[in-house]
């Protein structure tokens, strides 16, 4: 449904891999609502992703960064000016990676470099993003950041590993140059704690089909899918939410409130639902 939230909106989106990837259904509900916009990944992700196709589908420029490099930020930031005709309206970070994960490592026996290398990937990131555009002066007046979490940022699961740290410092980097950002410019800066989710990425962790199953049993809405999560960046990046910063949203179909559902027994021999 096209209600025109984001009819002349600019914005950048960073991280959209393949259909399956939340930061793709996003840009195209923004393209949708009426915005225009610019994609950003690593050289790697868009050889080997299907990015090209999604700029192709919306006519949205592709910009190759690591979101690492001050110097990479700096070219996507400076050409989506360029391309969209002005400042930025809405940026979506929609980025995270472990090392470790990928490499079997256990939490308890982590690789430190490794895990610095995780954090700078997933969470600082999110900091040089923002600092970036504040210098360049890329943000219009009353802008909407976000950037995708999740509810291991507060709680326990094992097998999410060191991610969880990274989770933890992106929200606090959202509430702390969230401060900032509105005093410049009255800039809003949030992250939305998604449901697990089938994305390329979430489906690599451990055992991830099993707690999928879990949490949609808990969460009396069921899990949220990918969809729906970018509708929710559509009325977050619109002027219908200028008054929420600094936010950690759960939309995870009420799961981060339960203690114990009964569905949940079933998943236990000799229990009944």
């Amino acid at each position: 449904m096209n209600t025109g939230l984001l009819r002349g909106k600019r914005g950048i989106i960073f991280g959209a891999l393949d259909e399956h990837s939340i930061a793709w259904k996003v840009a195209e509900r923004c393209v949708e609502e009426g915005a225009s916009l610019t994609l950003s990944n690593t050289p790697a992700a868009i050889r080997f992703g299907k990015i090209t196709q999604l700029g192709e589908k919306l006519q949205a420029e592709i910009i190759p960064a690591d979101a690492t490099k001050i110097e990479d930020l700096e070219q996507v930031f400076t050409k989506s000016m360029e391309l969209l005709n002005g400042p930025i309206d809405f940026l979506l970070h929609s980025i995270g990676m472990s090392v470790n994960m990928r490499k079997n490592r256990s939490y308890t026996e982590l690789n430190y470099e490794w895990m610095l290398k995780t954090l700078d990937i997933s969470a600082l990131s999110f900091h040089k993003m923002m600092a970036t555009g504040m210098r360049l002066d890329a943000f219009n007046e009353g802008a909407s950041i976000l950037a995708l979490s999740y509810i291991a940022a507060q709680r326990v699961f094992p097998d999410y590993s060191e991610m969880a740290e990274a989770k933890a410092l992106l929200e606090s980097i959202a509430r702390s140059f969230g401060y900032h950002l509105g005093k410049w410019k009255k800039i809003r800066v949030n992250t939305i704690s998604q449901s697990p989710t089938r994305t390329t990425a979430g489906s690599g962790v451990k055992g991830f089909d099993l707690f999928f199953d879990y949490a949609d049993k808990m969460a009396p809405l069921g899990n949220a899918p990918a969809e729906a999560c970018a509708d929710l960046c559509v009325v977050m990046f619109s002027d219908l939410t200028r008054y929420i910063t600094m936010q950690n949203i759960y939309h995870d179909g009420g799961f981060s409130s339960m203690g114990l559902n009964p569905d949940v027994l079933a998943l236990f021999k000799g229990h009944d639902a």
